[in-house]
């Protein structure tokens, strides 16, 4: 069981798991609604399958995480794990993107405001992993200066930590 081919997530597992994108393997349940997922999944006795942590966290009761073997020991997918850069290479950011001519427009700029200054609650209601404080103070100054782009390199970029890009940010 898997994301369906219209998905980030089938995007991202396919070029960070297998290595390059639109490349997976056929024959398995795809669906881009992780309800329809979690409940084949769990119907399904030996069934394994890959979907957003959050709906993991919401389902733990009927499915059963398994730690990922990057070489060095197995890792559990955990907010911690997640957010210290040990669940690699399954865990991704998730970003926004917003065009200049978007951003001259106050309703906009209101929204993208909002959205950095109330993210970290409102990613974890909907038991998201937020960001470091940090990386949402710098991309309000991003905003305030207009500054367009982003320093990670799409999903050819597995295993770097937020941390480290910023890190690169402040080099550029």
């Amino acid at each position: 069981y898997g994301a369906g081919s219209d998905s980030g997530t089938f995007d991202y597992f396919t070029e960070a798991i297998v290595g390059k994108a639109k490349s997976s393997r056929g024959d398995f349940t795809a669906s881009e609604d992780d309800n329809v997922l979690v409940q084949g999944i769990s119907g399904d006795k030996g069934a394994l399958g890959y979907f957003g942590f959050a709906y993991y966290i919401e389902n733990q009761k009927k499915l059963k995480a398994v730690a990922i073997d990057g070489g060095k020991g197995p890792v559990a997918p955990t907010p911690e794990n997640v957010d210290n850069g040990t669940y690699q290479p399954l865990s991704r950011p998730i970003f926004i993107y917003v065009s200049e001519k978007s951003l001259d427009k106050p309703e906009i700029r209101d929204f993208v405001d909002f959205y950095m200054k109330n993210a970290p609650q409102l990613v974890k209601e909907v038991k998201y992993i937020p960001l470091p404080a940090k990386a949402y103070a710098g991309n309000l100054e991003h905003i305030a200066k207009k500054k367009l782009g982003t320093v990670f390199g799409g999903q050819n970029e597995v295993g770097l930590t937020i941390e480290q890009l910023m890190k690169r940010e402040a080099q550029l």
